[in-house]
């Protein structure tokens, strides 16, 4: 009887030592894309949307008709792997490049240029929103449209 009481004390200690870790949903993913999208019809522009997970892999993208360039498709996927992985906006990537840091555009599979943004709950980066459309602006604007759903 004394071994098991020993065991079963040990086991909150053991569990002690994992986190909480927040994931992204696809029904969140799914809200964070069709915002975005929204805001991108509401300004009359066309690109694409993508939405990784914290390893930087694809929950969701979407291609809207007509979007303004077909490299969209490996644009905004590229900058939502690089928000989520790096953990900060793309554009802190692209600014780092701009002042002199041009080794970093030797990363693969990353695209540091604006319009990439990290899902942050909790502090915790849980995924990442890439978006590509006609202007950088207007690309961190989508993004920031489908960041804001997690506000709501």
């Amino acid at each position: 009887m004394i071994v098991a009481l020993v065991v079963v004390a040990k086991i909150p200690a053991a569990m002690a030592q994992f986190m909480d870790k927040k994931v992204l949903t696809l029904a969140t993913a799914l809200n964070m894309a069709a915002a975005a999208k929204a805001e991108a019809e509401r300004n009359h522009i066309a690109g694409v949307i993508a939405i990784v997970d914290d390893g930087g892999w694809p929950i969701v993208l979407v291609r809207m008709d007509n979007a303004a360039y077909l490299a969209s498709v490996d644009l905004a996927p590229g900058k939502a792997r690089a928000a989520a992985l790096f953990k900060k906006p793309t554009e802190a990537l692209e600014n780092a490049i701009n002042q002199g840091r041009i080794a970093a555009v030797t990363a693969h599979k990353f695209v540091e240029m604006k319009g990439g943004l990290p899902i942050v709950v909790d502090g915790q980066v849980i995924g990442g929103i890439g978006a590509s459309f006609d202007t950088p602006e207007h690309d961190v604007q989508i993004a920031e449209a489908g960041l804001a759903v997690l506000g709501r």
